[in-house]
């Protein structure tokens, strides 16, 4: 699918074919956006832009230093958009180019920042004059959904901190549900920096226009960013210190488990001694009066109570 928006005296208009480009101007186009385009569609978009465009197993591949470029032509950048899905993250590829101030966009699925802007767009023609404001705002849409990501995770980590503090459903299911947060924490974390990376570059390239309204909206969004980062840092630790915890928990719940069992064996140790001394097939003494077994079932128990009493005055229990 293509959208491609265009200027019409001071309306901004959409249309979906390609075949629009002979009769639109390119002083007119603002933005070109590539939803899972066919082969007709890339070949269309590459020859009016004059450039070549990724595909979107060349931009996952891209090492994270190599994901921004830039020619005499059009500035490449290629970054991940998140989305929550159950208890994973899932990273769906963006590639913008930027060239003659328009932009042009290649992705795979719907996104509903994109679709938020688009309708934007129209509405209010008047914000958007080029490409690169347009950029920015996806920017600035994509950062405050991430903002709601990194709210959703320390959500969670507040969610599992009071479970800790009630000592609710403390087991190694509950570790791995924390192992699973950090992993997102992560994905956000790397993800957020990778943005970061991303808008520093474009205020360094020269093909960024000089409009100094664009450069303070820039540098907005790096503040921004650099605010979600230091919760997602924020979030991480603490979800290390719930790690250490229920690690600490489990451990004395099982410290406790073995102390009753360790316990136990010694209560019984003596009894079993003297049941196992008296059960041998031999002649012992006072074995042939009548009260031998009550005096040594009493001595037993005198054995264990003792064990018991000594334990509890020494304060191993």
């Amino acid at each position: 699918m293509i959208r491609i928006f265009y200027r019409d005296g001071a309306e901004i208009r959409l249309t979906q074919t390609e075949s629009k480009f002979a009769t639109i101007g390119r002083d007119n186009v603002l933005w070109i956006d590539l939803i899972s385009p066919s082969g007709e569609e890339k070949r269309a978009t590459e020859a009016f832009l004059d450039i070549e465009i990724q595909s979107r197993a060349q931009a996952e591949e891209i090492e994270s230093s190599s994901r921004f470029s830039e020619d005499d032509k059009a500035i490449y950048a290629n970054t991940n958009f998140l989305s929550p899905a159950d208890d994973e993250m899932l990273m769906d590829p963006v590639s913008f180019i930027l060239t003659d101030k328009i932009l042009a966009t290649l992705r795979e699925i719907p996104l509903r920042s994109f679709d938020t802007l688009q309708r934007k767009i129209q509405a209010l023609p008047d914000q958007f004059p080029d490409g690169f404001t347009i950029f920015v705002e996806i920017m600035d849409k994509r950062v405050d959904l991430d903002a709601d990501i990194v709210e959703l995770i320390s959500k969670d980590v507040s969610l599992f901190s009071k479970r800790i503090n009630q000592q609710e459903d403390i087991n190694e299911e509950f570790l791995l549900d924390i192992n699973q947060l950090q992993e997102n924490a992560m994905f956000v974390r790397e993800n957020i920096v990778d943005k970061q990376r991303l808008v520093s570059n474009i205020m360094k390239s020269k093909r960024c226009p000089k409009n100094s309204d664009l450069k303070e909206d820039l540098s907005v969004i790096l503040q921004d960013i650099a605010s979600l980062i230091n919760h997602t840092n924020f979030a991480f630790e603490r979800l290390e210190y719930l790690q250490d915890t229920v690690v600490g928990l489990i451990n004395l719940e099982q410290n406790k488990i073995m102390k009753i069992f360790t316990l136990i064996s010694l209560l019984l140790m003596p009894a079993t001694l003297v049941a196992s001394f008296y059960g041998m097939n031999v002649t012992l003494p006072f074995a042939d009066k009548w009260w031998a077994w009550p005096a040594i079932a009493l001595l037993m128990v005198f054995l264990v109570v003792g064990i018991w009493l000594t334990f509890k005055h020494k304060k191993f229990l």
